[in-house]
C-alpha cells in the first residue's frame, strides 16, 4: 500500500486542527456574554490533546477488537442519545437537545459518537453476513435497524443536518457493499418524503427554507436571512486576498457563531480565497487518503469501516461550506477539526487513528505476504 496516503492523511489533518485552533483564537475572544475571553480556545486546545492522545490509542488497538465490541458500542450509543431527553442529564441549547452532562464529566454531544458506531456497526454486520446481502431482511431490514435507530433519535434532537447526512451516508454504504438497488431506492424515497414532512412541520425549519429561496428579500434580512447575508458580507469583504488574521469585522458580534457554525466566511474574510480553497483542499486529500486506505484494505469490514469513516469526516466538511455560502438552507453544521465543539474534534480524531490502524493492517499484511509468498497450488477435480 502506499505510504503516501497515510503522510497526506496526517499531514491534512494537522493542518485543519492548527488552521482551527488559530481562528478559534481570532474569532472566540469576541463572544458576548463570555467572561474569560480565552474560554473557548483553552477548552478546544485541551480537547485537541485529548482526541490527539485517543487518535494514538485507536491507532494501536486491533481493528478485530473494534469489531467484537461493535454491538456493546452500539447499545452505549444509543443509552447515550436517550439520556439526551432525560431531565437533569440532558442539555438543551438553542431550543436542541444535543448535549448530556454526566456527573464528574464534561459535557458531550453524543450524536458525534453515533456517526462512527454506525459505520462501525455496519461494517461488522456486512462483514459477518457477506453472502446475506442481496436478501431483504439480513442485507436490508436489520441493517436499516442499525442505522434508523440512531438517526431517529438524532432527528428527535432537532438536529435535522446531522441525521439527514448520517441517513444518506449510511445509504450510500449499504449502495457500495451490493445492496439491492430497488430496496434502497424505495428506502431513499420514503426518507426523502419523511424528511421534507420533518421539515414542513417544523416551523423554525421550514420558514430557513423559504428564506433561502427568498435570500435577497429585504423583509427576511434581519430575520431568517441574517446569518446567510452576514456571512456572504464577510467572504465578500475578504475578497481574493483576505483582510488579514485577526482582522475580521463580521466575528465583532454582526457574524452569530462565528467560532463554531459560521466559522468558514470568517476563513475567507481574514485569509481571503487562499483561505477557503485551501481548506476545501485539505479535505479532498483527506477523502483521497482516506479512500486509498478503503481501497487498498483487505477485509470487507477493514474497507467498509475505512470507507465509512471517511464519509463521517468530509461530509459535514461538504455541508458546512454549503450552508455558510448560501448553497444550502441554514442547518448548523459544524466544520470538522476546525469549528468549536470538544467532542466533534475528539471523535474525529479517534476516527482518523482508527484510519492509521486499518492502513497498518494492511501495511503489515502486504509485507507479510511478499516475506512468505504462497507456493503454487494444483487442483485436481474428478470429472463426471
Amino acid at each position: 500500500m502506499p505510504r503516501a496516503s497515510l503522510i497526506i492523511l496526517i499531514a491534512a489533518v494537522g493542518a485543519l486542527t492548527a488552521l482551527g485552533l488559530t481562528m478559534l483564537t481570532s474569532t472566540s475572544m469576541w463572544v458576548p456574554g463570555v467572561e474569560n475571553p480565552y474560554h473557548f480556545i483553552t477548552r478546544q486546545a485541551q480537547m485537541a490533546v485529548l482526541g490527539i492522545f485517543l487518535c494514538v490509542v485507536a491507532a494501536f488497538t486491533p481493528i478485530d477488537l473494534l469489531r467484537r465490541a461493535a454491538p456493546a458500542i452500539w447499545i452505549l450509543t444509543v443509552i447515550l442519545l436517550a439520556l439526551c431527553y432525560v431531565p437533569g442529564i440532558g442539555v438543551e441549547i438553542f431550543g436542541s437537545k444535543r448535549w448530556i452532562k454526566l456527573p464528574g464529566l464534561p459535557q458531550m454531544q453524543p450524536s458525534e459518537l453515533a456517526q462512527i458506531t454506525i459505520f462501525l456497526c455496519l461494517a461488522a454486520w456486512f462483514a459477518r453476513w457477506q453472502t446475506e446481502i442481496p436478501t431483504f431482511w439480513r442485507g436490508f431490514v436489520i441493517p436499516g435497524v442499525i442505522a434508523g435507530i440512531p438517526v431517529l433519535l438524532i432527528l428527535l434532537q432537532t438536529d435535522a443536518g446531522t441525521g439527514i447526512a448520517v441517513a444518506a451516508a449510511a445509504g450510500a454504504i449499504m449502495f457500495v457493499v451490493g445492496n439491492r438497488a430497488i430496496y434502497l431506492a424505495l428506502a431513499g424515497i420514503a426518507g426523502s418524503v419523511g424528511a421534507i414532512l420533518f421539515i414542513y412541520h417544523d416551523a423554525n425549519r421550514w420558514a430557513r427554507v423559504q428564506g433561502w429561496l427568498n435570500l435577497h428579500d429585504p423583509d427576511l434580512s434581519l430575520g431568517v436571512n441574517y446569518q446567510h447575508l452576514r456571512a456572504l458580507y464577510a467572504l465578500g469583504h475578504g475578497g481574493p486576498g483576505g483582510v488579514g488574521l485577526g482582522n475580521s469585522v463580521e466575528k465583532f458580534g454582526t457574524l452569530t457563531l462565528a467560532y463554531s457554525d459560521f466559522i468558514y466566511p470568517v476563513i475567507g474574510e481574514e485569509l481571503g480565497l487562499a483561505g477557503t480553497l485551501g481548506v476545501i483542499l485539505l479535505f479532498a486529500l483527506v477523502l483521497i487518503a482516506g479512500f486509498s486506505i478503503a481501497l487498498h484494505a483487505k477485509p470487507l469490514f477493514h474497507r467498509l469501516l475505512a470507507l465509512g469513516l471517511t464519509i463521517v469526516i468530509v461530509f459535514p466538511a461538504l455541508m458546512h461550506i454549503a450552508v455558510t455560502t448560501a448553497l444550502m438552507p441554514n442547518d448548523g453544521v459544524p466544520l470538522p477539526f476546525v469549528s468549536y465543539g470538544g467532542t466533534g474534534l475528539v471523535f474525529n480524531l479517534i476516527a482518523v487513528g482508527i484510519l492509521c490502524r486499518i492502513h497498518r493492517e494492511s501495511t503489515l499484511e502486504e509485507r507479510h505476504l511478499k516475506t512468505y509468498p504462497l507456493t503454487p497450488e494444483n487442483r485436481l477435480a474428478i470429472k463426471l
